[in-house]
């Protein structure tokens, strides 16, 4: 009895949570269709920034100034944009504020991510049924989500949109394959028309599979955002070794360090740079062979003051390796 009661209740939340996420994707379905943002024409312009520039991802919300100041106050001159919790709250004038924030400190944001809507689950048992553009259920509401993302991104001059795409599938006679391909497919037409880039994240697919995709959806507008510890942390590749597959294709990058995955269950472990797997100077010099342009974000996944003690010592450990790469 006690079972089928927990079964009902099981089921019940299940269905509340989709409910949930089909109005998330109406309303940014409706925010797209209605025209939400009649001022994309009057984009602001970003100013340029030098090649393998050093910069920080941020979450902006609920204090982008907060947050944009800290990057000047660190001493980065790039930063990249984590979006997630102004999703549904873009309008021309957050949009200006933002453009506003960056010219006052001086600070370019090159890219802006979101991932959501929820559930995301980062591992490997939940992971391949949650996270993405992958998983049907989602799919629609991420596009949405992704569309509504560029069009602010638009307004504030930032040229690359990014997102996980999910655990792409290995077989392209997959069913979800052609249909994966589909939707960045028309996630890339969508960034290409605001001219601006799509960028798939590496991390749940090998990087042969995302070339694959990249050939499969054949525009120019497609591209990668590099994850050196993410390739690690699922298991994926080597970053180093990743790079000779998708190299061509980098427009941005996550610099973050990582442990391989030990338990078959769980992602590895997110380090500090410098005591994890990934070999920063050989990226570095691939990077700088491919002649490279993209900015270097940090990645730090601690939070508060920590946070901020982590990446003024990771800024510390790359800029070493970047002055000898320079000098060599």
């Amino acid at each position: 009895m006690r079972n089928n009661q927990h079964s009902e209740k099981t089921v019940d939340l299940q269905r509340r949570s989709l409910l949930k996420h089909a109005a998330q994707g109406a309303t940014l379905a409706g925010l797209a269709s209605a025209g939400a943002f009649t001022g994309l024409a009057q984009a602001q312009k970003q100013p340029a920034y030098a090649p393998m520039a050093l910069g920080l991802l941020i979450k902006p919300f609920p204090d982008p100034e907060a947050k944009i100041k800290l990057v000047h106050d660190l001493g980065f001159s790039t930063c990249f944009l984590s979006m997630d919790n102004w999703l549904g709250k873009y309008t021309p004038a957050l949009a200006k504020q933002f453009g506003d924030l960056l010219s006052k400190y001086s600070v370019v944001a090159t890219t802006a991510e979101v991932v959501a809507p929820q559930p995301l689950k980062w591992n490997f048992i939940e992971g391949p049924t949650t996270i993405g553009i992958v998983p049907r259920q989602y799919r629609q509401a991420r596009i949405d989500a992704l569309k509504e993302t560029s069009d602010f991104a638009k307004m504030v001059g930032i040229g690359h949109i990014q997102t996980h795409c999910g655990f792409i599938p290995e077989d392209p006679n997959d069913a979800l394959y052609p249909e994966s391909v589909a939707a960045i497919k028309q996630l890339t037409e969508h960034c290409a028309a605001n001219g601006q880039s799509f960028l798939m994240e590496t991390g749940q697919e090998t990087p042969t599979t995302m070339l694959r995709m990249i050939r499969d959806v054949n525009n120019p507008a497609l591209g990668v955002g590099l994850d050196t510890a993410n390739l690690i942390l699922y298991g994926k590749a080597n970053p180093v070794d990743a790079l000779k597959v998708l190299g061509p294709y980098v427009q941005a990058m996550h610099a973050k360090d990582g442990k391989w995955p030990t338990d078959p269950a769980k992602l590895g472990q997110e380090v500090l740079i410098g005591k994890g797997d990934v070999d920063f100077t050989e990226v570095f010099k691939q990077l700088r062979a491919l002649n490279y342009k993209g900015a270097i974000s940090i990645e730090r996944e601690t939070s508060g003051p920590q946070q901020v003690e982590d990446v003024k010592a990771e800024k510390v450990y790359l800029e070493q390796i970047l002055n000898k790469i320079n000098h060599a």
